[in-house]
């Protein structure tokens, strides 16, 4: 029960920010969830380290700010070009404060777990408003969301009722084949759903969920982005069983950390990001 109330929290206060909230709030919120989630990550390094008999050294106000840095320079003041100069600066400066501070053997590992840390977790979060501002935005966003949670979900339950064969026992025991292929078709349906709910609302005049891509595009585009999310989960458990731990955090009720619930969104959303691209680019349509 915890965990089903700790879910439901959350994904009405997503979609309450998707359909009601401005660029601030969607911008802010991220940012929060992609500070929590480093710290995690910043906990999780160092348990990984210490196993190793060595030290971590990146600091807190490094990574706190390097995460801040990542989403500053999205917003529209900002040319998109200025992430790359941005993230070079702030990693140069863990190198040097690493350099100086930390035992030679240490400089390069750890300057390398701060910048991964910014790609992993911070780097993805960035790109939820960039979508959610996007022609269609909206729609984006909660497809994306859509296609991980029903994946998940399928994945959980019809995996516990008939997994037999292990999908990957050295990173995840618990999960299964048979909950792999439920968790595509579970977001192959749910991506359907949205759009039959999407073009209900466009007979009545709303747009709010229109998408504009054939179906056969839409379906395929969400097995592709379930298979991210799979692998998105799948990495994150290689790094917990690297430092040994079974959740990174506690700080969800019934859920474990907050890496643990976006751990598959890290993945599903550049590579959307990606398709979206490689749409425009090639002048495959809108979504």
């Amino acid at each position: 029960m915890k965990r089903i109330l700790t879910a439901l929290i959350l994904i009405l206060a997503v979609f309450a920010l998707i359909f009601f909230g401005q660029l601030w709030m969607i911008t802010l919120a991220a940012a929060i969830v992609a500070e929590l989630a480093t710290y995690e990550y910043l906990k999780l390094a160092a348990v990984g380290a210490e196993s190793h008999g060595a030290q971590l050294r990146i600091p807190i106000w490094w990574m706190a700010l390097g995460t801040a840095l990542a989403f500053v320079v999205t917003l529209p003041n900002f040319p998109v070009e200025a992430q790359l100069p941005v993230l070079s600066a702030i990693t140069l400066a863990l190198f040097a404060w690493n350099g100086f501070r930390a035992p030679l053997i240490q400089v390069l590992p750890d300057t390398a777990q701060g910048l991964f840390g910014l790609i992993w977790i911070a780097y993805p979060l960035t790109l939820i408003p960039l979508l959610w501002k996007k022609e269609d935005g909206p729609a984006l966003v909660v497809f994306l969301m859509v296609c991980v949670w029903a994946g998940d979900i399928a994945a959980l339950y019809i995996g516990r009722a008939f997994g037999k064969h292990k999908l990957a026992p050295r990173l995840s025991p618990g999960k299964t084949w048979e909950g792999s292929i439920a968790s595509i078709i579970g977001s192959i349906l749910a991506a359907a759903l949205v759009v039959w709910i999407g073009d209900l609302l466009t007979i009545r005049g709303n747009l709010l969920l229109h998408i504009t891509e054939p179906l056969w595009q839409t379906l395929i585009l969400a097995g592709i982005l379930n298979i991210a999310a799979q692998l998105g989960d799948l990495l994150e458990s290689a790094v917990k069983r690297g430092a040994g731990v079974k959740d990174s955090g506690t700080m969800l009720p019934g859920h474990g950390g907050i890496l643990d619930r976006i751990d598959a969104l890290l993945l599903a959303t550049p590579v959307l990001w990606f398709v979206l691209l490689l749409k425009d680019t090639f002048s495959l349509g809108r979504f």
